[in-house]
C-alpha cells in the first residue's frame, strides 16, 4: 500500500529482495521458525529474528499479514512461496480460463520500515496453501541469520469463496477515452475498503482515480478526468486472500490489460437536433439527429455524460422488454441497423430510414434516430467508453444507468469510494491496508 517508508531500490522487487548475494553465517532464533545448520565454532544466532505467524501454525488467516523482525538488524531478504490454495483447487474444477486475462497465486510483496528492521507484507495469501517464509536480517558487524517458517493458511469455504464474475473491459480490448474500469464479483462484499486496496490501477500516463460502489457487488474505478489517449492500462486484482464478508475469502488473483485508444467525444445538441463528433478536439463530423419525443418521461432521452457501451450492427427493438407490450397503442417491434448503446434504458443511435424529420425535430420513443449512412459511419467509428453527451432535455441521466458514472463530480465520486483517499495509477500501492481488521 501507499504511505509506509521504505528505500526505493526495496519497493516492487518481487518477494523480498531477490538479486542479493546473502552468505547465511549463523542458526536462526528459537521460536519463531525452523532452525538452520550453524557455521562451525557457533554458538548460537548473531541475529535475533522473527517471523509471524510463527513456524507450524495452522488455520491462519490468510488476511493476517506476514511480519518480520530484526532486533538490532536489518532485514536484507524476505521470501514467500506458496503452493496448493484454493485457486489451484478451482482451476481443476474449471477447464475454462480466466475471463480477466492472467491469473495465477503471484508474488507476495513487502514493506520494510524507516530503520529496516521490520518487513511487512503488503498483499493477502492464499486460502488453503502451504506457506513458507525464508527472511534473512544482517547486523552492524555484517553476521547474517536465516529464519524459516512454515504454517499452513486457512481454507476458502465452498459458498465463502469470493470469485470474479466478470470485468469490463477485458484483456486485449481498446477502448474510449471515458472507460472505467468494471468488476462484478459473484458475492456480497462487506468490507469494501480492503477491496479496493486489493485491486491496483496502473496507466502509463498516471493520474488520480478512485472506486466506487454499485450494490454490494459491483465495483468502478474511474479517473479524475478522462484517460489520456494512446497508452496501456493494467489492472492487478490482487484478490487471493482479501476477506471480502465475514469469513468469505477471496481465492485468486487476475490481471488485466486494455488499452485506450484515440480521444473520440461526441456531443448532441438537443435543440439543434444535431450530433457533433470531435477526435483529438477537432470536429470531424455533424449530423442531423432526432431524439425522443419528451411527452412523457419514458420517451425522453436522457441529458449528461453517457459512455458508448456496445453496438449491434442488426437489432430487434421490442417494447415489451420496456413493460410496453408490443400490441399496445404505444407498442412497437422494430428491427434497427448500427445500434449504439448508451444506457440501460433501452437508449440507442440508430439507422431510422422511416423517421423524415431527422435535424428538424425529436419523434423517437427516447433513442437518438440517425439516417442509414450516419448510423453506420459512428457505429464503425464507435469504441466502448467513448463520451456521448447530450444537453437540452429535461431527464437527467442517473449515474447508475447504464454508465453514467460521469455524472458524479470527482469530489462527489471521491467521497463514494470506500477508502476516500485518491488512488495515482503510478504503480506505487493503493492508499491502504489490505489485510483484516484484526492485522
Amino acid at each position: 500500500m501507499k504511505g509506509r517508508s521504505l528505500p526505493t531500490a526495496l519497493r516492487g522487487a518481487g518477494v523480498g529482495l531477490a538479486g542479493l548475494a546473502l552468505v547465511l553465517a549463523t542458526a536462526c532464533t528459537g521460536g519463531s521458525g525452523s532452525p538452520t545448520a550453524a557455521g562451525e565454532g557457533e554458538t548460537g544466532p548473531a541475529v535475533d529474528v522473527r517471523i509471524s505467524p510463527k513456524d507450524g501454525a495452522s488455520e491462519v488467516e490468510p488476511d493476517v499479514p506476514v511480519t518480520v523482525e530484526a532486533a538490532d538488524a536489518k532485514v536484507t531478504d524476505v521470501r514467500i512461496e506458496q503452493t496448493g490454495g484454493a485457486a489451484d483447487a478451482a482451476a481443476e474444477e474449471s477447464a475454462s480460463p480466466s475471463p480477466s486475462g492472467e491469473s495465477g497465486l503471484g508474488e507476495v510483496t513487502g514493506s520494510l520500515s524507516e530503520d529496516e528492521s521490520t518487513w511487512v507484507s503488503d498483499r493477502n495469501l492464499t486460502p488453503g496453501s502451504e506457506v513458507t517464509v525464508t527472511a534473512t536480517a544482517e547486523n552492524s558487524d555484517g553476521e547474517q541469520t536465516e529464519v524459516v517458517s512454515e504454517f499452513r493458511t486457512k481454507q476458502a469455504v465452498e459458498g465463502k469463496r469470493l470469485e470474479l464474475q466478470s470485468n469490463f473491459p477485458t484483456s486485449g480490448q481498446t477502448v474510449g477515452v471515458g472507460m472505467p474500469v468494471i468488476v462484478n464479483f459473484d458475492l456480497p462484499v462487506e468490507n469494501k475498503a480492503q477491496v479496493e486496496n486489493s485491486m491496483e490501477v496502473t496507466s502509463e500516463t498516471p493520474v488520480d482515480g478512485a472506486w466506487n460502489w454499485f450494490g454490494d457487488t459491483t465495483a468502478v474505478f474511474r479517473p479524475q478526468e478522462y484517460w489520456e489517449p494512446h497508452q496501456k492500462v493494467t489492472v492487478d486484482l490482487l484478490l487471493a486472500g482479501v476477506e471480502g464478508s465475514d469469513g468469505v475469502y477471496g481465492i485468486e488473483n487476475h490481471q488485466l490489460n486494455f488499452e485506450v485508444g484515440r480521444e473520440q467525444i461526441s456531443t448532441i445538441e438537443d435543440s439543434q437536433h444535431t450530433m457533433t463528433v470531435e477526435r483529438g478536439g477537432e470536429s470531424i463530423k455533424t449530423f442531423p439527429i432526432s431524439n425522443g419525443r419528451g411527452d412523457i418521461r419514458k420517451y425522453t432521452t436522457t441529458s449528461g455524460v453517457h459512455l458508448t457501451m456496445e453496438k449491434y450492427d442488426h437489432l430487434v427493438m421490442d417494447s415489451s422488454t420496456t413493460g410496453i407490450p408490443v400490441d399496445s397503442p404505444e407498442g412497437y417491434k422494430l428491427d434497427v441497423d448500427y445500434a449504439v448503446r448508451f444506457s440501460n434504458s433501452g437508449e440507442f443511435t440508430h439507422a431510422a430510414p422511416w423517421n423524415g424529420r431527422l435535424g428538424e425535430s425529436n419523434e423517437s420513443h427516447g433513442c437518438t434516430n440517425m439516417s442509414n449512412a450516419d448510423a453506420k459511419w459512428f457505429y464503425e467509428q464507435s469504441l466502448m467508453g467513448d463520451p456521448l453527451i447530450i444537453n437540452g432535455t429535461d431527464r437527467e441521466l442517473e449515474v447508475d444507468n447504464g454508465w453514467g458514472y460521469w455524472q458524479r463530480s470527482w469530489d462527489e465520486w471521491l467521497a463514494n469510494s470506500a477508502t476516500g483517499e485518491p488512488d495515482t495509477t503510478d504503480g506505487e500501492g493503493t492508499p491502504g491496508d489490505v489485510h483484516g481488521e484484526d492485522a
